[in-house]
């Protein structure tokens, strides 16, 4: 079973910035895209970041500019940079990675909240 921890997550000001961190409990040569999805109160789960074992990424139209996503293998983590955070920013964050081992599973992490205040 893979897990994924993340951190980061808090209360900031509008304006302000954030990172948040992710670790896989699994190789990173088994995972083949990593990110971040969010869900704010009363909507649905949206794509924030991926980011590719290659190193491509995509990103939401909403966040292009203002949020950067990185990857560390040695460190089996992904980076999320999110800085000019808005107050529509605020959403449970939760990491997310397609692992191939023996199939293509998703897995998700618990999420970790972002609060930006007015």
């Amino acid at each position: 079973q893979v897990q994924l921890v993340e951190s980061g997550g808090g209360l900031v000001q509008s304006g302000g910035s954030l990172r948040l961190s992710c670790v896989a409990s699994v190789s990173p040569d088994s995972i083949q895209t990593m990110g971040w999805y969010r869900q704010a109160p009363g909507k649905q789960r949206e794509l924030v970041a991926v980011i590719t074992s290659g190193g491509s990424a995509n990103f939401a139209d909403s966040v292009k500019g203002r949020f950067t996503i990185s990857r560390d293998n040695a460190k089996n983590t992904v980076y999320l940079q999110m800085n000019s955070l808005k107050p529509e920013d605020t959403a449970v964050y939760s990491c997310y990675a397609f692992v191939v081992i023996n199939r293509a599973v998703d897995y998700w992490g618990k999420g970790t909240l972002v609060t930006v205040s007015s």
